[in-house]
């Protein structure tokens, strides 16, 4: 039973809590799993409650989120459905690997939460994919050319993936060549390779989500199964955003540093040693929507960015 319970600031009576009780069922045999949430009394302070060690709206839901995810049982709604969806894709023989959380939680060993499941497949097969999905009665839909397509069934969905949201890493045979074979939902499947589970999270940081805490996960458990020197070729023309998961790996895990090769980062520390002594770029860009499209589509629409995609009337520095 978990019942974290904190009095919000500007509440002086004995009543001013949000309390969030979380009851499980004894288990036995198959008794499913119960969760009752309790969220009482003034909802309206917790979302406006700051940094004083008080619960905010944003905490409240992540923990009731993830208390949820943690007690689904093996047969729930959305894990029948995210079987179903492995199950077709094996038996129409399709090439396909299982990606983000599951992949992670693969990998580490933990259980973190995952609101869907994410399958990866070549860009090239998308569309005959999507296409059986519909014949079988699930909706479908295309949500970016680009990148992404999903499939439905009521509320649940799965995220049929073949690139990435910025361009930068669509999956290829390559990515095939170097899988891995883990069980899920008892079908045995194709799950990226631990290096190119963190090119494909390198770049996911944006308001709403930050996978930093994966990689930094995925570094500590399986460091010695990275191709380093195959992330730093595909990270070669980003390899800031490479040192600075290094950067942030070391500072959350001090004494686990060596689990990160020497070699590496004084190669990464080199390069910004001599970006140093270079001249201030003429052009004046924004990367950041390389993170997130809308979190700076302000530097492009009102401060006078370039975006990251190049063209011939953009804006150069004056000066």
């Amino acid at each position: 039973m978990v019942k974290p319970a904190r009095k919000f600031s500007g509440g002086g009576d004995s009543t001013g809590f949000c309390k969030l009780n979380i009851q499980r069922a004894n288990l036995s045999g198959s008794a499913p799993l119960l969760t009752e949430l309790c969220v009482t009394r003034r909802r309206k302070q917790a979302d406006q409650a700051n940094g004083d060690g008080s619960i905010n709206s944003l905490n409240l839901r992540h923990l009731l989120y993830t208390e949820i995810m943690k007690t689904k049982s093996a047969d729930s709604p959305a894990h029948a459905f995210y079987a179903e969806v492995l199950k077709v894709l094996k038996e129409s023989k399709f090439t396909f690997m299982v990606a983000g959380g599951f992949a992670v939680n693969y990998y580490t060993g933990l259980r973190r939460p995952t609101k869907d499941i994410d399958i990866f497949v070549k860009a090239g097969d998308y569309p005959k994919i999507l296409n059986r999905f519909t014949a079988l009665g699930f909706k479908t839909q295309v949500d970016d050319e680009r990148w992404i397509a999903k499939i439905f069934k009521g509320k649940l969905y799965a995220d049929l993936i073949f690139g990435s949201s910025n361009l930068i890493a669509p999956v290829t045979d390559d990515w095939f060549k170097d899988s891995k074979t883990a069980k899920i939902f008892n079908y045995e499947v194709k799950i990226p390779s631990v290096t190119d589970l963190i090119w494909s999270k390198v770049f996911i940081q944006n308001r709403g989500r930050y996978d930093g805490a994966d990689i930094a996960h995925l570094i500590l458990q399986q460091n010695h199964e990275i191709d380093w020197k195959r992330l730093m070729c595909a990270m070669e023309q980003h390899w800031e955003v490479l040192l600075i998961h290094l950067l942030n790996f070391r500072f959350i895990y001090p004494s686990e540093r060596e689990k990160v090769p020497i070699w590496l980062l004084r190669e990464l520390l080199s390069r910004l040693q001599h970006q140093f002594e270079l001249p201030t770029p003429k052009m004046k860009v924004c990367r950041g929507r390389m993170f997130s499209v809308e979190d700076y589509a302000i530097d492009v629409s009102h401060l006078g960015f370039a975006d990251v995609v190049g063209g011939e009337n953009e804006q150069r520095k004056v000066g």
